[in-house]
């Protein structure tokens, strides 16, 4: 009898240590930091790249869609055949695909996608991704013809966009608040001011996401956000926006840093019809007046790449123009005495809510102080800044860092929030739009490069990094951004 207890004893022992070690094996949940709060879950109605950091991939998916090294790889649509002209693309669907209503995903709601996108009325904040489509045709439940009035070499490139995911008729009028996919997730809540969770989609036709449920949870303030890290209140913080704190993190075990790049031009935009900014010489004293290396050392610790023009120095046409406005204030005191403007010059500044904004803003504006530029700063919310910089253009002077991918193209739109109107680089990017032969495509976008510099439309500053922080146990975390997102389809814990 006395074996018999033991041997039950033992077993018992063995089930609990058996179910200890598959408790410690099944964490499938994640909260994730982030620092800016998105205004709304439609990334076909506004700019704001948070929102896309929640929605990308997670719960939207496109035709195609970027992978974490910046290629662009088939979504919903598997394949595709273009023909010999290069005006048709004819995108075959995936199979079993329902939204997570139950509603079926098919071509009848990748045309309604895309002609609500391209509509005279659309909200798209980059329209200019389809307005090369001249018509979008049905040829069957599973395939979908796409006809371009002219060649587009990027055409599968902006199909991945956050701005082209694929909608449906039947929940558009929610999507706001209730956002309703294909994606490996589904929308579950939002806390306003607080978090939103998004939990695993049983139903998914693709790959299934390895979590269950992951909560955005909205750290605006730096040192608010180190101390969430360090409690481990969330387990992964990307765009990590206390720099200063990195050192300390990777030292500690629990914990790892990943240093990687972003699509993020990061600018000190003009508004360029607003005087002074109207006159160029006044636009090139300010971009002397910055010294960009401190910049990044004040407000990045160190952490940026300076560059000269819209474009991410690592991509392989990226032109070097850092030194069409290298740092000399005497020179910009001399051009600000050619342009005639009287001195001080008092400028409304609007700073959102990044570091890299708000610090930034402080070291700029005491740099143009120093050349007779009084910038008035005014810090505003995330979707003050939208409402009224970039929608209502009430600004001189603003920092942001552009995150979507290679969109030098923003400068070809003269209604855009900085207000360039230049014809030379309007029909650069026209004839960038119509060309396929790779050789000459880099050769007009050398060009384009060199235009907006040379303009001083904006003065740039640097390629925003991704700077991510993260238990030592969490994999599959983006290490860069080829467009702003928090992909959480393939991440997972390693015990």
């Amino acid at each position: 009898m006395k074996h018999a207890i033991l041997a039950r004893a033992g077993l018992a022992s063995a089930l609990a240590l058996t179910a200890s070690l598959a408790a410690a094996q099944a964490r499938t949940d994640l909260t994730l930091g982030q620092q800016l709060e998105p205004p709304h879950l439609d990334p076909t109605s506004a700019a704001a790249g948070a929102i896309d950091s929640v929605v990308y991939a997670n719960i939207f998916e496109g035709l195609t869609r970027f992978a974490a090294d910046g290629s662009i790889v088939p979504g919903l649509a598997t394949s595709w055949d273009i023909s010999e002209d290069g005006l048709e693309y004819t995108f075959h669907l995936a199979e079993g695909v329902t939204f997570h209503d139950g509603t079926t995903f098919d071509a009848e709601d990748v045309k309604f996608s895309l002609d609500r996108a391209r509509a005279e009325d659309s909200a798209n904040a980059q329209k200019g991704l389809f307005e090369g489509i001249e018509s979008v045709e049905v040829v069957d439940p599973q395939t979908v013809k796409v006809t371009l009035s002219a060649p587009n070499g990027n055409f599968l490139f902006n199909m991945a966009w956050g701005d082209a995911v694929i909608v449906a008729p039947e929940s558009i009028d929610d999507i706001k608040t209730n956002p309703v996919g294909t994606g490996a997730f589904t929308f579950d809540n939002w806390v306003q001011g607080d978090s939103i969770s998004i939990v695993k989609n049983p139903d998914y036709w693709g790959e299934p996401a390895k979590l269950e449920r992951v909560t955005f949870k909205f750290i605006s303030d730096p040192t608010a956000a180190f101390a969430a890290m360090m409690a481990e209140d969330v387990q992964a913080f990307a765009a990590f926006p206390a720099p200063e704190n990195l050192p300390q993190f990777d030292a500690d075990p629990r914990f790892k840093v990943l240093v990687g790049s972003t699509e993020g031009e990061t600018i000190l935009a003009m508004n360029n019809k607003q005087p002074p900014f109207d006159n160029v010489k006044v636009r090139e004293a300010v971009a002397h007046a910055v010294n960009r290396q401190e910049v990044i050392d004040g407000a990045q610790f160190g952490y940026g790449t300076p560059i000269g023009t819209h474009f991410a120095p690592h991509h392989p046409d990226y032109v070097d123009l850092t030194g069409l406005s290298e740092y000399d204030p005497e020179k910009s005191k001399a051009l600000l005495e050619e342009a005639g403007v009287e001195l001080p010059i008092r400028v409304k500044m609007t700073l959102p809510p990044p570091s890299y904004a708000r610090r930034g803003g402080e070291i700029i504006a005491a740099e143009l102080r120093q050349i007779g530029i009084e910038p008035e700063i005014e810090n505003v919310e995330w979707a003050q800044w939208l409402e009224t910089t970039f929608r209502g253009k009430d600004f001189g002077l603003t920092i942001i860092s552009h995150t979507e991918p290679m969109d030098i193209g923003i400068y070809a739109n003269p209604d855009y929030y900085f207000q360039y109107d230049s014809a030379e680089f309007q029909q650069v990017m026209e004839d960038l739009n119509l060309e396929t032969d790779e050789a000459k495509r880099s050769e007009l976008l050398k060009q384009a490069q060199e235009i907006i510099a040379k303009d001083y439309v904006n003065a740039y500053l640097f390629q925003l990094p991704l700077l991510t922080v993260a238990n030592e146990k969490l994999e599959g975390l983006w290490t860069n951004a080829p467009t702003q997102a928090a992909d959480m389809t393939g991440v997972y814990w390693t015990e």
